[in-house]
């Protein structure tokens, strides 16, 4: 199963994230995307229920029950919503590529938090990610990892 870029920038290793929640592979395995500043529109990286939303994350369950989360920035829950506008509702369907959230990385790195997307399979210990190679230029919508289910 493919997985699309949920957001346009250069990828790189989710060992990069600074936080050592994601960089150690605790919530699982795939990678990170450095946004730079522009303002973005954040895409669901795979097709499925958006089972959770909020301004600063989401995740997006396959109907194979694979779930994909999107998490936008570093301890951007602290900013309950500023910089973000949701464009999808939470429990709804949506296809890989699919607009989900507006946001502002300059916003968030302006709040001194990294706007380092990580962009992660859950439960991934049984399921063998393929990553494509890292430090690249990615843009929102294209693959970027596959997982092996």
């Amino acid at each position: 199963m493919q997985v699309v870029a949920p957001v346009s920038g250069t990828s790189r290793e989710v060992s990069d994230v600074p936080d050592p929640v994601f960089a150690s592979g605790m919530v699982g395995s795939g990678l990170a995307i450095d946004p730079g500043t522009a303002t973005q529109t954040a895409v669901a990286p795979v097709t499925g229920r958006l089972a959770k939303l909020h301004p600063h994350a989401y995740l997006v369950v396959t109907d194979a029950g694979v779930g994909v989360l999107v998490h936008l920035g570093i301890d951007t829950v602290t900013l309950r919503g500023d910089g973000f506008a949701l464009l999808a509702t939470e429990d709804a369907h949506v296809q890989a590529g699919q607009a989900v959230v507006r946001w502002d990385p300059a916003y968030v790195a302006g709040t001194g938090r990294s706007p380092m997307c990580a962009v992660v399979v859950l439960d991934a210990r049984d399921r063998a990610v393929l990553a494509h190679p890292t430090g690249s230029t990615v843009s929102a919508g294209e693959p970027v990892f596959d997982i092996d289910c």
